[in-house]
């Protein structure tokens, strides 16, 4: 009998409130507000008003001209000359934070000039995007392009940054006036009979006080095996650890666009599992960055042990960076200048200097891209390489 009248009870507070004008709406958005009445009858209205639901477009377009003027032991000598069209298409929708969730696909689509349908590249972009304040998180096939930095040399070499346009996996960061953090995870290689199962994180940031700022990298690079019943031919792993500290003089040098000065150190964990091939090299860099006007220039310097002491064997799907870093001395000196640059196009021409220890080498660049994005933007576009 008690259990009747405690569910007629329930029966009949729910039918009181049913037959009420308004009804007391608290989530998490007002849990440090006043609480609010919404009437029942526009409470969907307002959540779909609340949401603004709009379509979104992009297009980046990119060309490169690269021209390298290498030989032996590390690189080969070699004319690059590409361009890369990617559109994107897809919704936002703004939630009752503020926060912005995007739902966007697309395509890159990369041709060699001077070639023909063989040459063509296509590889398909489709990731989510949420973007609250300073955090952004993105989930799927994402550009490279939307990194807050670029990666330096020893970790992505310029040919795999020309012919590997998307991230696949996760791509997150914070940022705000103080510094960043970024953490990225590149599922480069689904497991098959006939294809390695891949893939590389890496976790990069910095903190920056006035004119000083200190950060660095950290990356895991793993080779897995192939599928079962191909045979085992090996997991290896490429581990580096680079902690830098920097110094930005850009606010102490006006009318000067960009001085800054990075040192760093680097360890690396090279293996090669299947001979038992462990190896820890390490080294210093030095960074030296310089921009005035339209002219500018950049030396990277090396100083070491050999860090992809696999390369020979494993070559880029182990070591993603630049083939120059198996030499105990390297530097790197880009002398550049902009034919153009504004919020949405960036075109340069870089004529750079590589010396291994041994003999000077010479590359051309030049590079121009396009994002339509940028028109709405306040800042200066940069390329992949961070120019």
């Amino acid at each position: 009998m008690k259990k009747a009248l405690l569910f007629s009870a329930f029966i009949l507070s729910v039918l009181t409130l049913s037959a009420t004008d308004s009804i007391q709406v608290r989530g998490f958005w007002m849990r440090y507000s006043k609480p609010k009445t919404i009437p029942l009858d526009t409470l969907n209205a307002k959540t779909t008003t609340n949401a603004k639901v709009k379509f979104i477009y992009d297009v980046d377009f990119y060309s490169y001209f690269d021209n390298r003027e290498y030989h032996d032991p590390y690189q080969n000598p070699q004319t690059i000359f590409n361009f890369r069209l990617a559109p994107e298409i897809g919704v936002q929708i703004r939630d009752l934070l503020g926060g912005k969730h995007r739902l966007i696909a697309g395509v890159n689509y990369t041709q060699r000039l001077g070639g023909n349908w063989n040459d063509v590249q296509f590889d398909p972009t489709a990731y989510y995007h949420y973007k609250y304040k300073g955090v952004n998180l993105r989930l799927g096939a994402i550009p490279f392009a939307q990194r807050l930095h670029s990666l330096p040399d020893f970790l992505l070499y310029d040919s795999i940054g020309y012919f590997h346009p998307n991230i696949q996996g996760a791509l997150m960061s914070y940022e705000d006036h103080r510094g960043y953090v970024e953490f990225m995870c590149d599922w480069r290689g689904a497991q098959e009979t006939n294809r390695r199962e891949m893939f590389r994180v890496v976790i990069d940031g910095r903190y920056q006080y006035k004119w000083f700022n200190i950060g660095g990298f950290v990356q895991l690079n793993h080779k897995a095996n192939f599928k079962a019943p191909t045979p085992r031919d090996g997991v290896c792993d490429d581990f580096y650890v680079s902690p830098q500290i920097g110094f930005d003089f850009t606010d102490l040098l006006a009318p000067i666009d960009s001085f800054s000065v990075t040192f760093g150190y680097v360890l690396g964990i090279q293996n090669d599992r299947i001979i038992e091939n462990y190896k820890k090299p390490q080294g210093f860099t030095a960074d030296i960055y310089f921009n005035w006007w339209f002219l500018g220039i950049h030396n990277r310097f090396y100083c070491g042990e050999n860090m992809m002491p696999h390369y020979n064997n494993r070559g880029a799907f182990l070591n993603q960076g630049d083939p120059f870093y198996q030499s105990k001395i390297y530097n790197r000196l880009d002398i550049f200048a902009y034919i153009y640059r504004n919020s949405f196009v960036n075109c340069y021409l870089s004529y750079n200097l590589h010396y291994d220890g041994e003999s000077l080498q010479h590359q051309q660049q030049l590079n121009v891209r396009f994002l339509l994005s940028g028109m709405k933007s306040k800042k200066l576009l940069r390329n992949i390489f961070e120019k």
